[in-house]
């Protein structure tokens, strides 16, 4: 029995018990050993390829094959006579999935959500690339339903917007045509919403995806019926040409609309996945493992265990978490405390996976392995608020739960009372009546209502230098209350930079810098670039070094312009004989109590300056939080910097909340905190380990220059990285939000009045019965009125604040 079919439980009797199981290559048809690596997992299943052009092939078109790819045999993955079709992915032994939109809803192993019909996504994903097959798919089948749906469009409502008329037969030929395309649109374009509307019967959970195939799926049936058999219907229903209205481009237009919106929705989707993949990426795929008898060899990382002895070279990551045995060397921590600044690292201290060594060996004793690291956790942490955030239901779909049965109800009721109390023939009337009032209530114009704003406003921010990744990001920034603000990179500029120079015994500042720039250029410390750049700034000319040495957690020292310099800390001066007294240790005090890190340096023994390093404050960030404070917002700061520092940063910009020393896990545990309170929050920030506290607030805003982890994980990107397009983005949140608003209401008003004149209310009174030509014109317009009112956010005032 293969993997695969011992994974899905299926097993079956071949010829031959030893051959090697072989798969159909979906695009050629030649059978493959499942042995070969030119594999492809597409939608939950893998296929099997006997060569690169036909791997290739199916990934640019994997819905092109679908008489071989798409058997049951190919989704089961049976095994007959020696042979295996595509079998499903194999996956992680007990791999929960659940749905994207219900994360309620769990299982083991992949299937499809029972409450919408939507596949189900593994909870925590794996680092294996996804090979984007099902977002090109789906791309490739709007841009078809487009190009199918525009002639039907014009041909349908060319007579009554524009007078066309196409004289006899290309009248008649323009019918097949609509019918025709309109068909293709609507059963082949919609034949997933009709499995989802399906399915969302079988709980009694009705949903968007029920409104659209009961309503297209009834347009379809009625226009064709009207189209293939007009005598059926009564005189009144035709025109004086003797045909019958029909919907055709309705449908249409709504299951084109309909797929914009699931692409999307997968394109979001995806870029979620990718912000995970990404963190996974921060581990090695292997670690050098030392035996007991003193051999290394380089070993998957899912191998090593806690207990095990590994080495990590100058330049490698940590592959786990724990401890230092030997070696010293300074880490980039970055990803955990958002700092640029290395850490050093000597024996017994700890150090975690994913972070890199930058110049020393070391030898460390892993502790925490696999789903239990710091990664691992933050990981975790990303999943589970980006699911918690999917968890909040579309307002089409509330509104889906009441209108849906509410429709049918008016439906039924229409055809009791046209059949009871109606003119002859009555049934025919009563017929026309219920599909007329189930026609009518295709959520065109709603379907329109919230996306057309969407990109509209979408447009409007990337001009502005914001990015807004869903619709859910534009409406709820307008709700934020409060703003949680990293410091590296997002308060500050990110990187350290020389702020200024203290001198004694009469030594000058540039004699200073040319000195200290000579001794740091060999090294890749960013503090000792900082100094370069400084006195590469100034024009200064900076001598060669010599003996230059790197003296782990103290300074560097070496020969520069024949004078012995150290720089470093107390103890290196100490060391090298360089008196300090309490008046250069107070002014140190002074500057580090600033936010600045100070380091003192000596020459030939005299010590001669101080030099105070620091993240400069953005010349824009005083300005910006000023502007949030008047819009109403509370700022916190979140940092993963020593309090010290960052009660400096906080002190200078007015911020008067600071936590410091914080983890990524810590910052969103503050997140959820606050959110607890009933605030809502928004968060800013640049690095990895602001990713988790990005995902778990109620709007993430990243930093355009910031982490890819970063940008993935925030719903919002400042092109700019400047703060002050908080403020812009929130006015354009507002203006959006009352556009979306106008929008539903004039959507809700056509089918407040088209469901009941549909219905036939007025028909006792004034004998007025809606004719489809008439209710296929009125749902034009309602449309068109929706995307008018959509363009006038392009040239909206945006207010600043209310």
């Amino acid at each position: 029995m293969n993997a695969q079919e011992h994974a899905h439980g299926h097993a079956h009797a071949a010829h031959d018990e030893n051959a090697t199981p072989q798969a159909t290559d979906p695009v050629c048809g030649m059978q493959v050993a499942t042995t070969s690596p030119r594999q492809v997992d597409h939608d939950g299943t893998r296929y099997w390829f006997c060569s690169e052009g036909c791997r290739d092939k199916f990934r640019a078109d994997p819905e092109k094959y679908p008489a071989k790819a798409g058997s049951p045999h190919a989704a089961h993955g049976h095994a007959h006579h020696g042979h295996v079709q595509a079998a499903p992915r194999e996956t992680p032994a007990g791999a929960i999935y659940t749905c994207p939109m219900h994360p309620e809803v769990r299982q083991i192993g992949p299937g499809h959500c029972p409450k919408c019909g939507m596949a189900l996504e593994q909870e925590l994903p794996s680092a294996d690339e996804d090979d984007g097959g099902e977002l090109r798919a789906l791309t490739r089948r709007f841009w078809t339903l487009v190009a199918l749906t525009i002639p039907v469009f014009a041909l349908a409502m060319g007579p009554h917007l524009f007078g066309w008329r196409l004289p006899s037969p290309w009248n008649i030929a323009a019918g097949w045509v609509e019918a025709v395309l309109a068909t293709v649109v609507v059963l082949w374009g919609g034949a997933t919403f009709f499995v989802r509307g399906w399915r969302s019967l079988k709980p009694w959970s009705p949903n968007m995806y029920t409104l659209i195939a009961l309503g297209t799926g009834v347009a379809w049936l009625y226009s064709a019926v009207a189209f293939l058999l007009p005598d059926v219907f009564p005189v009144s229903f035709r025109d004086m040409h003797g045909r019958v209205g029909v919907y055709f481009e309705s449908a249409a237009v709504i299951v084109t609309l309909v797929t914009l919106g699931d692409w999307l929705e997968l394109r979001a989707r995806r870029r979620t996945g990718s912000a995970l993949r990404a963190l996974l990426d921060l581990a090695p795929k292997t670690a050098r493992r030392i035996a007991a008898d003193g051999g290394e060899s380089d070993v998957p990382l899912d191998e090593v265990q806690a207990g095990d002895t590994l080495r990590v070279r100058p330049g490698e990551k940590v592959p786990v978490d724990g401890v230092v045995i030997d070696g010293a060397s300074h880490l980039d921590e970055s990803m955990l405390t958002g700092e640029s600044m290395p850490v050093a690292k000597i024996a017994n201290d700890r150090i975690t996976g994913g972070t890199v060594n930058q110049d020393g060996a070391l030898t460390m004793r892993a502790e925490r392995v696999g789903v239990d690291t710091m990664l691992s956790r933050i990981v975790a942490l990303v999943a589970q608020a980006q699911r918690s955030k999917a968890a909040l239901q579309r307002v089409a779909d509330r509104v889906a739960a009441w209108f849906v049965p509410a429709v049918v109800a008016v439906a039924v009721l229409a055809f009791i009372a046209w059949a009871a109390i109606g003119p002859e023939p009555r049934a025919a009337h009563a017929l026309i009546a219920a599909v007329s009032v189930l026609i009518i209530a295709c959520p065109c114009a709603l379907g329109l209502a919230t996306p057309i704003s969407i990109m509209v406003a979408s447009g409007r921010g990337a001009h502005m230098g914001v990015l807004f990744r869903d619709a859910a990001a534009i409406e709820t920034l307008r709700n934020a209350d409060v703003l949680l603000v990293d410091k590296t990179g997002t308060l500050t500029e990110g990187k350290p930079s020389l702020r200024s120079v203290e001198t004694f015994g009469g030594v000058g500042e540039e004699r200073v810098l040319a000195l200290a720039a000579a001794l740091e250029r060999p090294s890749e410390h960013p503090l000792a670039r900082a100094i370069v750049a400084a006195a590469e700034a100034r024009g200064i000319a900076i001598p060669d070094v010599e003996d230059f040495k790197t003296l782990t957690g103290r300074g560097v020292s070496g020969r520069a312009d024949g004078h012995d310099v150290v720089i470093g800390n107390a103890r290196l001066l100490d060391e090298a004989g360089a008196h300090t007294d309490a008046a250069i240790h107070g002014k140190a005090d002074a500057l580090r109590g600033d936010g600045a890190t100070v380091m003192l340096m000596a020459v030939d023994g005299e010590m001669i300056a101080l030099l105070a390093i620091a993240d400069r404050i953005k010349d824009d960030t005083p300005v910006a939080l000023a502007a949030l404070r008047e819009d109403g917002m509370r700022i916190v700061m979140l940092t993963g910097d020593n309090a010290t520092t960052a009660k400096a940063v906080a002190k200078k910009l007015g911020i008067e909340e600071v936590h410091a020393d914080v983890s990524p896990a810590d910052k969103a545990e503050v997140v959820a905190a606050l959110k607890g309170e009933g605030h809502t929050v928004a968060m800013a920030g640049d690095g990895i380990n602001d990713a988790p506290a990005l995902a778990a607030s109620d709007i993430g805003i990243a930093m355009g220059a910031g982490a890819d982890v970063a940008l993935e994980s925030a719903p919002v990107t400042l092109v700019h990285g400047d703060l002050s397009g908080i403020a812009r983005a929130r006015a354009l949140s507002r203006a959006t939000v009352r556009n979306i608003h106008q929008n539903l209401f004039f959507a809700f008003v056509y089918n407040a009045i088209g469901v009941p004149i549909a219905a036939g209310v007025l028909y006792p009174a004034f004998g007025i019965v809606l004719s489809p030509m008439i209710a296929a014109l009125a749902m034009s317009m309602s449309s068109v009125s929706v995307v008018s009112n959509a363009l006038r956010l392009r040239a909206s005032r945006l207010e600043p604040h209310p």
